[in-house]
């Protein structure tokens, strides 16, 4: 099988066609996986009340934030071990296993009892799937964007791997649409007894139909052509971690990118909803409203910008958003602040403003699958790219809600969460600006 396509190569129809295909099946996978991963945050505050002692009620949120930001802590050990897997035995059967283990996990959560059943084996047993939630989505989202990028041809990879960057941000949007119409169909009473339960058992059928069609793909071909040569790494981690140097590539790709990535991304779609439900006191269908029409409305620029990014480079288009997005925040939220009071409440504003950070998200992150895999060779992408991208998003992103819900809780300035997310996002861009390397439409295998 060859190399794909360069820069050199036209694209025929039935090329086009194969790559459709190859991005509707890693997408469908990707986007449930996100889908089970989310649910735990979108339904935060049932979680809280369910899984933990009855007490302060902030407490409680602040303890299921934390085991929400441990699925995030453990996605890069779950970039390591499925990203060795990816790089010895192949990107497909990588995110095969990460596919199951997350449904596995989403599901067992909708049938554990809560704590006045089983007491502390509840918070227990959570935080354990938690755990396994985020091992999986470390190897998940490296297999799928390296899979979908080594089918693409070079100059148009950022247009193709923006629609694998869609996946999260439609695995949040298809999460608070299942909770809307499951909430819909119960009442609101039972679903907060037990009607929560059931998006996290659909999961089961959702992930049975995208194993069926993950089943049936093929290995990427630059993948395939390094097996054929006996080229593909006998010890991937060693390979990309060994030397200096390359630990200084590392650094800069978090610090430069996926960190600033990371807290623009969760700020414009997590802190957005949390701040809507817990400090303005939206109700929280009208924020689940607010927040997905916000998301359906954004999500086709990460598109926009992955294309952008094939004609102008991916670093303008990712340190533009990172820049925008600091300066925008405080103006913003105190903006939201104003038109959720009762003589200027507005429902189209707050979704505009949503929106608006959603367009930043698309920035950041549209591009970025493309950035990092050429930033790594082939031999080597799969573990190299998912320890980066995994610590940013992981650890700078995914402990972003906690973190800003407890600057608020300590200071009672309910701007003051905004400062983390506009510190990162102005670090990375100062780093990024001064050190990052574009690699933008080139390839390398070794």
């Amino acid at each position: 099988m060859a190399v794909p396509a360069t820069t050199d190569t036209p694209v025929v129809p039935s090329d086009r066609r194969a790559i459709r295909a190859v991005i509707g099946a890693s997408s469908a996978g990707t986007i449930i996986e996100w889908y089970d991963f989310y649910l735990f945050g979108a339904l935060a505050t049932i979680i809280a009340a369910k899984f933990y002692p009855s007490g302060s009620e902030a407490i409680a949120f602040l303890k299921t934030l934390a085991t929400f930001a441990v699925g995030f802590a453990v996605r890069p050990f779950g970039a390591l071990f499925f990203g060795r897997i990816g790089d010895m035995v192949g990107r497909k059967y990588a995110f095969m296993l990460t596919l199951l283990i997350m449904g596995g996990s989403t599901a067992v959560i909708g049938l554990l009892p809560g704590y006045e059943t089983i007491g502390i084996a509840a918070p227990i047993i959570l935080v354990t799937l938690r755990l396994l939630q985020g091992l999986a989505l470390g190897g998940e989202y490296g297999g799928a964007a390296i899979y979908v990028a080594e089918h693409a041809p070079d100059n148009r990879r950022g247009f193709y791997t923006s629609f694998i960057q869609t996946t999260a941000t439609l695995g949040l949007f298809v999460s608070l649409l299942v909770i809307l119409a499951t909430r819909r169909v119960v009442g609101t009473e039972a679903f907060a007894e037990w009607g929560w339960r059931i998006p996290f058992l659909l999961s089961v059928l959702l992930v049975g139909v995208s194993y069926f069609i993950r089943r049936r793909m093929h290995e990427s071909p630059v993948f395939a052509a390094l097996k054929a040569q006996g080229k593909t790494s006998k010890a991937p981690i060693k390979d990309s971690y060994g030397t200096a140097e390359r630990w200084k590539v590392f650094f800069l790709v978090l610090i430069g990118a996926t960190a600033g990535q990371a807290v623009v991304w969760y700020t414009g779609q997590f802190y957005a909803l949390f701040f809507l439900q817990t400090v303005l006191k939206i109700d929280s269908d009208v924020a689940y409203v607010i927040v997905a029409i916000a998301l359906a409305l954004g999500t086709p620029f990460f598109l926009v910008f992955g294309a952008l990014s094939d004609r102008i480079g991916r670093k303008p288009v990712m340190m533009a958003g990172n820049l925008i997005a600091a300066l925008s925040y405080y103006p913003i939220y105190k903006a939201m602040h104003h038109f959720a009071q009762p003589d200027t409440y507005s429902n189209a504003m707050l979704t505009l403003l949503i929106f608006i950070q959603v367009i930043f998200v698309t920035m950041v992150y549209g591009p970025i699958a493309a950035f990092l895999v050429e930033a790594f060779p082939a031999r080597i992408r799969y573990t190299s790219l998912s320890l980066p991208y995994h610590f940013g998003n992981g650890w700078f992103g995914g402990f972003l809600p906690f973190i800003a819900t407890a600057m608020v809780a300590r200071t009672g300035n309910i701007y003051s969460g905004l400062w983390y997310p506009i510190a990162v996002a102005l670090l990375t861009f100062v780093v990024g600006v001064l050190f990052l390397k574009d690699n933008t439409g080139k390839e390398t295998l070794e």
